[in-house]
């Protein structure tokens, strides 16, 4: 077989390429430290290195909405905190317009007070995340939820609550109706009141004693007093029970129980008083609660009846709205810890993409040098090869 010279200088060059190629390729993945770094060096692995990316950049754009998830929560927690420490401040004032010791322009200067806590809590129920957010404006989020209208606070927001895009119910607003307008009326299952009260009784926000006995029926207590003697029968619904011309002793706290309930009554009863027992119900809001406490406080020439009831009705409406912020505020926890918890997860799930990632297209450097310096040792033998190659022309040996 006759190989020509140019032959060999072709075979020659043709295997100096390729050692070359093979070197430089080993030299850019030292250099970058990655095995694959174009899918034509391990079409398998780079496909499982691209899912791996799309895995991981799915779990930070979901990351970034529960971090806008948390600062959220977070503000409104705050907001709710907030809101129930003035809450306790305007029930501590209410706790001292009991005191016998005030009189009407003292009542009037705890009046005073309650309209600043009232103020704000109207600020606080207002509050945004400072990019234009309101915190409780449900879905409608670029939109002041409370408005202070002639008939009281109204809700302007939206229904529900804006999520943010995670996959997970994780809310970047709040429906404001449920802290600051739903609370039950009364002591949350039923409310009392004085329909008739010419004497010096007066009736307590009552409570219950067998949940299992409780009706959804209205009861009223009716007292009479004739020839010295007091007594009162209980109705329901306006029918006559079994509690009918029962004795009462005036100037006691006597308990009232019926159907599970309980309510106690207290001073003396004129004849033909009357006390009410209804069904609670919702709708009570933290302003209207305010309204009518300062509106009972500033008003004058009541009597010390007429005062010991309204702050019993007063206390009682403040404790139920006081508890409704405190749930609202309850949820927001559950909702941090939830976000703990996705938290953890997706950073888990970064964490083993990242992994994939990086067993798919990592270099063993170890392996990587040894292939190095066999490559350079081949590549510097093929090129002496190829300059012995380069000495084969008869013209070598042929001197002028």
């Amino acid at each position: 077989m006759r190989i020509s010279s140019a032959n060999a200088y072709n075979q020659s060059i043709g295997a100096l390429q390729n050692r070359q190629t093979a070197l430089v390729n080993t030299q850019e993945q030292m250099t970058t430290g990655k095995r694959v770094n174009r899918a034509g060096d391990d079409p398998a692995a780079a496909a499982r290195a691209e899912r791996a990316l799309a895995r991981e950049a799915r779990g930070t754009a979901s990351q970034r909405a529960v971090d806008a998830s948390n600062n959220a929560v977070t503000l409104t927690e705050g907001a709710l905190g907030d809101a129930e420490e003035l809450l306790q401040q305007a029930r501590e004032h209410l706790v001292a317009a009991g005191n016998a010791t005030y009189d009407d322009s003292g009542r009037a200067i705890l009046a005073d007070h309650l309209s600043a806590i009232r103020n704000q809590l109207f600020a606080v129920a207002n509050r945004s995340d400072g990019a234009g957010n309101y915190l409780f404006a449900g879905q409608a989020t670029d939109q002041r939820p409370f408005v202070d209208a002639g008939g009281g606070v109204q809700y302007k927001g939206g229904d529900g609550a804006a999520l943010a895009a995670s996959g997970e119910t994780l809310p970047l607003t709040v429906d404001g109706q449920v802290p600051w307008m739903r609370a039950r009326s009364g002591n949350g299952v039923f409310e009392t009141r004085a329909t008739t009260a010419t004497g010096t009784a007066w009736i307590d926000s009552g409570r219950v004693t067998d949940p299992s006995a409780l009706t959804a029926s209205t009861y009223s207590v009716q007292f009479s007093v004739a020839a010295g003697a007091t007594t009162y029968s209980v109705l329901k619904d306006g029918l006559a029970t079994a509690q009918t011309n029962v004795a009462f002793t005036p100037g006691q706290s006597q308990a009232i129980q019926v159907d599970g309930m309980a309510a106690s009554i207290t001073g003396a009863p004129a004849n033909g008083d009357a006390f009410e027992l209804k069904p609670a119900s919702a709708g009570l809001t933290v302003f209207d609660a305010l309204d009518k406490a300062i509106a009972d406080l500033k008003t004058p020439l009541r009597t010390g009846t007429q005062i010991a009831q309204s702050n019993s009705t007063n206390l009682s409406n403040l404790d139920a709205v006081l508890g409704q912020v405190q749930g609202g505020r309850a949820q927001m926890g559950t909702a941090m810890n939830l976000i703990d918890g996705v938290t953890g997860r997706l950073s888990a799930q970064k964490l083993a993409s990242q992994t994939e990632r990086t067993n798919a297209e990592s270099l063993d450097m170890t392996q990587a040098f040894s292939d190095f310096s066999n490559q350079q040792t081949g590549y510097d033998a093929a090129l002496k090869a190829y300059s012995l190659v380069q000495r084969l022309s008869l013209f070598n040996y042929v001197n002028p």
